[in-house]
């Protein structure tokens, strides 16, 4: 394999200079005052600074044609010999240890996201936000917590702001200072500068599991028991569409991919979102993604225009990301027409709530349509609505499973199959409850009979929990 080196011309090292007089002694070079230990935050701080120092001289030698042919191992070999010599030549005082750290941390801000690299490769972490340059706060197992990583300033800041929004397409600046986006791994990106972000530019990242979560996954993790997740599958398998509702951070995305594992792979799914971040498994998946507005204002792709076009393209399924405005109508006209087993998720607080917010969605299109005739709509095309809920001790549970049942009058009739009962709470605040059936047979479980789906009477026993949270 051809070798290239991507410095414009290779770093010598610099020979020592000859003593004036060798009969007396050089001085030993002064070393750099180190502050106190109280001082820490200021000794990073330097250290950031040099970094991003050593980083710019480094891009200045850049030979930026040879950088894209290097594999990571030579990169980081070349530019661990530009960063040996710069820290001996600028006196920076760190161990072997910190240089190879040192050394990474160049090569995330050239190549990656700068400091935001180790945060992102650590599958601990849920949501990384970003309050102005010096304060970025992670969340693990369900809690909040400072994180040691810094910018150098906000400019250092927007910068990889920059960087993360090019890359989909899109812009942020005092014209658009609000932009959503997404990482390639799918993870989501909201991010505000100012002028609407006071105190310097606000990040929130919701990350995404290299590995998408299973329902064998979340099963294990408390947030559904075994009969419930099996009642689910077969109901996406049997074409009942399906909605998610919760709250912010609730799962409702994490179990919509879980359960697209049970579409079949002959089926051609689309799939619409703001900024695509769904993870389905299947070979034959149509991505479709809303595009702002240009600098003029013009270009404009809305999720109502997705949703019309999807129509046209022979979808088997129609997946949203998110139903959130006016888009709400023509999704629902999609599931009425021959597109069974469509799925989507809503925010809303309970499954009640949820239908109300459909039906001020589809009022947002303008449309001369009843209120009966709009109930008319939601009734006979949504089949479930699963209610998703973060609880006080950070872990995510499915707390309903409601089957819509029809009209009675001009009122949605609603039954609840399964529902989460909190019971108390723990000493060290962990949720006690239980899941319950409710012992209505669902409707749909004639059309999952007539497609060769036997659930056991023993799913929808009341008499006895389901399953115990952990």
């Amino acid at each position: 394999m051809a070798k290239f080196s991507i410095l414009s011309e290779p770093v010598q090292p610099e020979a020592p200079k000859p003593a004036a007089n060798t009969a007396t002694p050089m001085p030993a070079p002064e070393r750099p005052k180190r502050h106190k230990p109280a001082a820490k935050g200021a000794v990073e701080f330097d250290l950031l600074e040099a970094k991003l120092r050593i980083h710019n001289r480094l891009i200045d030698e850049l030979d930026l044609s040879n950088l894209d042919k290097l594999d990571e191992r030579e990169l980081h070999r070349q530019i661990g010999g530009f960063v040996t010599q710069a820290v001996a030549k600028d006196r920076i005082p760190m161990s072997a240890a910190e240089a190879r750290s040192f050394t990474s941390d160049i090569v995330h801000e050239m190549t990656g996201l700068g400091p935001l690299e180790p945060l992102l490769a650590d599958d601990s972490i849920a949501d990384i936000l970003i309050n102005g340059y010096k304060q970025v706060y992670v969340e693990r197992n369900g809690g909040l917590e400072l994180s040691t990583c810094r910018f150098r300033d906000n400019a250092h800041l927007l910068r990889i702001i920059n960087k993360i929004v090019a890359a989909v397409g899109r812009r942020v600046d005092e014209a658009q200072p609000l932009v959503d986006a997404r990482l390639l791994d799918g993870s989501r990106v909201n991010a505000a500068i100012e002028p609407i972000a006071i105190d310097g530019p606000l990040v929130s990242i919701r990350k995404f599991s290299k590995k998408p979560l299973t329902l064998e996954k979340l099963v294990g993790f408390g947030a559904m028991p075994p009969e419930v997740a099996e009642f689910l599958f077969n109901a996406v398998k049997c074409r009942v569409t399906t909605l998610i509702s919760g709250g912010t951070g609730s799962g409702k995305t994490t179990l919509l991919n879980a359960l697209s594992a049970a579409i079949s792979n002959k089926e051609r799914l689309i799939t619409i979102e703001d900024a695509a971040e769904l993870q389905l498994q299947q070979p034959h998946v149509a991505r479709m993604e809303t595009r702002p507005p240009n600098l003029e204002g013009n270009g404009e792709i809305s999720q109502r225009e997705l949703v019309k076009n999807a129509l046209r393209m022979r979808p088997d399924r129609v997946i949203l990301g998110e139903v959130r405005s006016e888009e709400a109508f023509d999704m629902l006209q999609a599931m009425n027409t021959g597109h069974e087993g469509s799925m989507a998720t809503i925010h809303a607080n309970n499954p009640r709530e949820a239908i109300s917010r459909l039906e001020q969605m589809v009022a947002m299109g303008g449309l001369r349509i009843s209120q009966d005739a709009v109930r008319g709509q939601i009734s006979a095309a949504i089949g479930l609505i699963v209610q998703t809920q973060r609880l006080s001790d950070g872990s995510r549970r499915i707390t309903h499973v409601t089957e819509v049942t029809g009209m009675e009058g001009d009122v949605i009739q609603m039954q609840d199959i399964f529902t989460f009962n909190r019971l108390s709470t723990a000493d060290d605040g962990t949720v006690i409850g239980e899941f319950r059936a409710s012992g209505l047979r669902p409707k749909c479980i004639e059309e999952l009979e007539r497609r060769g789906v036997m659930l056991p009477a023993s799913h929808f026993d009341p008499s006895h929990p389901l399953g115990q949270a952990q």
